[in-house]
């Protein structure tokens, strides 16, 4: 009786070009390199087509780089296996230590055969829109925090008095006043009205005029004991004003990516669900369906616990065992996301109670009780509850969760 046959098509990407190894059978019958663009993926496509039956296609996620291949197979309606790189180094080792591209190109191919990998469940567009803005959103958060760090630096050479204005670093109003007011000497030149005048003026956010009154006083009082390290001509002015206008449009720009995040995943099902939870604000709802994607392609919480990298590893070795810890091979921003979750829901629970909060509460009165691994086995109960509420399409309840 004759077997089917199986082509499959290994593909190592790299930032210009791509090795491609063709096997049928596990043969190799054709080999090349192309270009990543327009003209080499159409060879790629002509190669697919003239297979005798649909291709296996294995390619490892390289990032940015693997992103086009990914839509050009997307576009075509190709099904494939993108590899994780160090799952897809870990199956290569196997054969051989040797390394290239063409080699690699080859190893994928080859090991396929072996190990008839799963192909990659293919989500709707608006998760990878999503998660394009959530990492575009955290970079701008990057930023805001190092131009945070240079403004502090170059206050304390001109008027470092500033920063202790009874004013929150995270309201606009003390960005503004340090642009109007970068040095004492912008200060001493005006009476106590004119400085109130300037402060009213400052911002189009209303603000009132017993407040601007009390700055005003601070800000003379300050002016007048103040010794900044530079003259009011200084350089240095420029770039705390240049700095101080830095932070305040990057947080105009992160509000309006939040607010695309938030019109993006008002599509999804799952976006009420996420709300639905004590301690999910809207920013963070949106930065977990961007990082996390459609949960329903998972078979269970445990493939998501290994997708964060929150999954545990077990070391023994003859009379030693060691303890075991999480593996942190995952994406480590939505580790990052859930972690500070499950503050955010500790402190909600005074008003909103949750279960995943009792755990956490109770675990920590045990003896030796460690914060981070207790935080830790609750990011595992909240991702539990996460794929529970999603894949039955139900929002939260306390009482239910509760429930015996």
């Amino acid at each position: 009786m004759k077997t089917e046959t199986k082509t499959v098509i290994g593909i190592d990407v790299s930032a210009h070009t791509s090795e491609v190894a063709v096997m049928n059978d596990r043969q190799l019958v054709d080999r090349f390199k192309m270009t990543n663009n327009a003209i080499g993926f159409q060879q790629l496509i002509s190669t697919i087509q003239k297979s005798a039956q649909l291709p296996v296609i294995i390619f490892e996620s390289t990032g940015v780089y693997s992103r086009r291949l990914k839509a050009l197979l997307d576009d075509h309606g190709y099904r494939y296996t993108q590899l994780n790189p160090l799952l897809a180094k870990m199956q290569l080792d196997r054969l051989h230590p040797n390394k290239t591209d063409a080699s690699d190109a080859r190893r994928l191919a080859e090991t396929e055969f072996q190990l008839n990998r799963p192909q990659t469940e293919v989500q709707a567009p608006v998760y990878t829109q999503l998660k394009d803005l959530n990492r575009f959103y955290q970079q701008l958060t990057g930023d805001n925090v190092q131009a945070k760090n240079r403004l502090h630096r170059v206050l304390q050479l001109t008027f470092p008095e500033l920063e202790r204005l009874t004013l929150s670093h995270t309201e606009p109003l003390y960005y503004h006043l340090v642009k109007r007011f970068p040095h004492p000497q912008s200060i001493r030149c005006h009476s106590f009205a004119e400085v109130t005048e300037q402060i009213l003026q400052s911002t189009l956010k209303h603000i009132g005029r017993p407040r601007a009154q009390r700055l005003a006083k601070q800000l003379i009082s300050w002016a007048a004991c103040s010794y900044p390290a530079v003259t009011a001509d200084s350089p240095v002015i420029e770039q705390t004003v240049y700095w101080a206008n830095q932070i305040l449009e990057l947080s105009v720009q992160r509000k309006a990516v939040i607010k695309e995040m938030e019109q993006q995943a008002e599509t999804l099902p799952e976006y009420p669900i996420y709300l639905s939870i004590p301690g999910f604000a809207s920013t963070t709802a949106v930065a977990v369906i961007a990082e996390l994607g459609d949960l329903r392609r998972f078979d269970s919480p445990n493939q998501i616990n290994a997708y964060i990298g929150i999954d545990l590893r077990h070391y023994e070795s003859g009379r030693y065992t060691a303890a075991d810890t999480i593996s942190k091979r995952g994406d480590a921003l939505a580790r990052k996301i859930l972690y500070r979750s499950i503050g955010n829901m500790a402190s909600a629970a005074r008003y909103h109670p949750n279960h995943i909060n009792d755990y956490y509460q109770r675990k920590k009165q045990s003896p030796g009780a460690i914060t981070k691994k207790i935080a830790i086995a609750a990011v595992h109960r909240l991702i539990r509850t996460l794929y529970f509420l999603v894949t039955h399409n139900q929002t939260y309840d306390y009482g239910l969760a509760t429930r015996s």
